[in-house]
């Protein structure tokens, strides 16, 4: 009796190691596939790629031998937008850059608000900053109402504000005195330049964004007054451009077209140069 009872107690305990066995088994194979899924470290809640190294789905950026081609090395998301200067290590920074308008002095703020009083289609464009040359504040006018710019003028606001009340008040209403038709198009050849004044080692106003050069006009009826200096018998031309030389007069500081000298001849030149006395150049 005792020899069976010993028996039975064996097999017990042989069964009990062998369900013990089993579950360790189990236990292994669950953390053995869960790892295969997830190189990192399942317990630390690590995940397997950090945004912050490099990755097998980012290649690495191209090193070049020569010395003039420094590549940074960037990690993370950088790498991805390496040429993006508010990309760090995993997150884009959310600095937002200031408008322009609050960039601006208070007088080009207002400049700008007459030039809307005056209807004038512009665009505001980065600074222009050539040597002696350059706009701190520039504008490109396309139209002036209804008149169209071609090309789209670059100048200062001051100057687009001169030259678009000038239009307004004097172009136009002169138009439609003399062709009983109003303006079209205004085709200007120059407006910012860098250059000095021809023969002269002086800048020219051009190279500042004051000075316009106007070519031509265009009349809604389909008349293209040509600057350049009218027939003899052509009384009603002339009348006109007389018109705009003198009327300019009264905005501009220096108005200078054909019969001035050979360089304006297929021209008239205006601009705002800051004269001394209120000294003002008609001719």
């Amino acid at each position: 009796m005792a020899g069976r009872l010993g028996a039975v107690l064996a097999m017990a305990r042989q069964n009990n190691r062998a369900r013990s066995a089993a579950a360790r088994l189990v236990t292994l194979l669950a953390i053995a596939t869960v790892s295969a899924c997830n190189t990192g470290d399942v317990f630390s809640l690590q995940p397997a790629v950090d945004v912050g190294n490099q990755t097998a789905a980012v290649p690495e950026a191209p090193q070049y031998s020569a010395p003039q081609y420094s590549t940074p090395q960037y990690s993370g998301m950088q790498r991805l937008v390496p040429s993006n200067p508010y990309m760090t290590a995993a997150y884009p920074r959310m600095d937002e850059p200031m408008s322009p308008t609050e960039q601006m002095p208070a007088s080009e703020v207002d400049c700008r608000t007459e030039l809307k009083r005056l209807g004038v289609a512009y665009t505001d464009v980065q600074p222009i900053h050539e040597g002696q040359c350059g706009i701190d504040f520039p504008v490109r006018v396309s139209a002036i109402g209804s008149v169209q710019m071609k090309p789209a003028a670059t100048l200062t606001c001051n100057m687009a504000a001169t030259f678009a009340t000038w239009t307004r008040n004097e172009l136009v209403p002169a138009a439609r005195w003399r062709y009983f038709s109003g303006v079209r198009t205004i085709h200007q050849g120059s407006s910012y330049s860098c250059r000095n004044i021809a023969g002269e080692g002086v800048l020219s106003e051009h190279g500042k964004g004051n000075a316009l050069d106007v070519m031509s006009i265009e009349l809604n009826n389909g008349d293209d007054i040509d600057v350049r200096k009218p027939g003899l018998f052509a009384f009603r031309t002339r009348g006109f451009l007389n018109n705009v030389r003198a009327d300019g007069c009264q905005y501009f500081t220096t108005v200078l077209g054909p019969g001035y000298n050979y360089d304006h001849r297929n021209h008239f030149h205006f601009d705002i140069k800051n004269r001394r006395n209120g000294y003002r150049a008609c001719r």
